[in-house]
C-alpha cells in the first residue's frame, strides 16, 4: 500500500517529463500566437504607412500640376506687362491727331495706328484685354481709384473717367485701371 500511496503523491517520471514537454509546447504556441499577433500588427501599421505615402504623393503630383498649369497659363504675363507702357504711349501719340488729314504729323500719326492695331491685335491673341472702366461701379479688384469727384446726376462709386487702362490676362488682373470716382 505504501507503494501505491507512493506512485500517487509522486507520480512515475514519465509523466513529469511529458507535462514538461506539454508545458514548452504551450509556451511554444503562445509565444507564436503572440509573435503573430505582432507580426499582424505590424503588418497593418506597414500597409497603414504605406497608404499615407500614397495618397502625399498623390496630393503632391496633384499640387505641382496645378502650379504647372497656372505656370503656363500665366507664363507671358512679364512680357504683356513690359508691353503695356508702350501700348499707353502709341495712345497718347495716337490721341494728338486732329480731323486735318492733310497735315505732315497726320500722315505720321498714320504709322503710329498701324503699329497700335498690330500691337492691340498681338495682345488680344494672347488673352491680355483692356478692363472696360466708364460709367460703371468703382471694383477695387479691376480698378485703382486715383481722383474723387463730386458730380450732379451721377451715383456716387461710379467710375468718371479712366486715366490709364487696366488689363487683364485671361482672368488675372496683370495692372489696375487709374480711375477716377464720382463722390
Amino acid at each position: 500500500m505504501d507503494e501505491e500511496l507512493k506512485s500517487e503523491n509522486n507520480p512515475p517520471e514519465e509523466t513529469k517529463k511529458e507535462r514538461k514537454v506539454e508545458k514548452k509546447a504551450n509556451k511554444k504556441q503562445k509565444s507564436k500566437a503572440c509573435k503573430c499577433e505582432e507580426n499582424s500588427q505590424k503588418i497593418k501599421d506597414l500597409e497603414e504607412a504605406l497608404l499615407r505615402k500614397e495618397a502625399d504623393l498623390i496630393n503632391y503630383r496633384k499640387r505641382k500640376d496645378e502650379e504647372v498649369m497656372k505656370m503656363l497659363k500665366y507664363a507671358n504675363e512679364d512680357i504683356a506687362k513690359d508691353l503695356l507702357p508702350i501700348v499707353d504711349n502709341f495712345e497718347r501719340a495716337i490721341s494728338l491727331d486732329d480731323d486735318n488729314l492733310d497735315d505732315e504729323l497726320s500722315k505720321f500719326l498714320e504709322g503710329f495706328k498701324m503699329i497700335y492695331c498690330h500691337l492691340t491685335e498681338l495682345l488680344n491673341k494672347f488673352e491680355v484685354k483692356a478692363i472696360d472702366g466708364i460709367n460703371k461701379p468703382f471694383d477695387p479688384n479691376y480698378h485703382q481709384a486715383v481722383l474723387t469727384e463730386k458730380i450732379d446726376g451721377k451715383d456716387a462709386g461710379m467710375v468718371i473717367e479712366v486715366l490709364q487702362k487696366g488689363y487683364l490676362l485671361k482672368d488675372k488682373v496683370i495692372r489696375p485701371a487709374m480711375v477716377k470716382v464720382s463722390e
